[in-house]
């Protein structure tokens, strides 16, 4: 495993999380069936920074290796996505756990019904499945997920 720690998001940081979040949602059953361009996706980082997300990177030390994107007042987990060659490493787990701290009276999120290994993980971490629905914006089925919150 990679030493990282985790960190807030810089300004510098927008263009290595949309490369991360293009390379990892393209992944087969991951994102879209219809992938946004990875200048698509750099300026929703851009929007969704500005409209309120708080963004957490990995930081090895020279490169960032996941990141996630959280909506504390609406207890939202918008976004989570590593290097597709960072999976399985506990980064995923180290910064689902930043999201649980960040909301510690639960959250929800969804992930590609597809993406069985998200699924695998979120379940494992305590997450519970609520229902399946099509994706806000394409229209692809999504399940959403929440976690109830420490002590609850």
């Amino acid at each position: 495993m990679t030493p990282f720690l985790l960190r807030p998001a810089t300004d510098a940081d927008r263009d290595r999380i949309a490369a991360i979040w293009h390379a990892s949602a393209s992944l087969p059953g991951v994102g879209p069936p219809s992938m946004p361009s990875r200048a698509e996706l750099r300026r929703r980082v851009d929007e969704d920074m500005a409209g309120g997300w708080e963004v957490t990177v990995a930081d090895s030390g020279h490169e960032i290796l996941g990141f996630v994107a959280i909506r504390p007042r609406d207890g939202i987990l918008a976004e989570l996505f590593l290097s597709p060659r960072c999976i399985g490493g506990g980064i995923g787990k180290a910064l689902l756990d930043h999201a649980k701290a960040a909301m510690p009276g639960g959250f929800t999120l969804f992930t590609t019904s597809e993406n069985s290994r998200a699924r695998h993980f979120y379940e494992r971490e305590g997450l519970i499945a609520l229902r399946e629905e099509p994706h806000p914006r394409s229209g692809h089925p999504v399940t959403y997920y929440e976690w109830v919150g420490a002590g609850t």
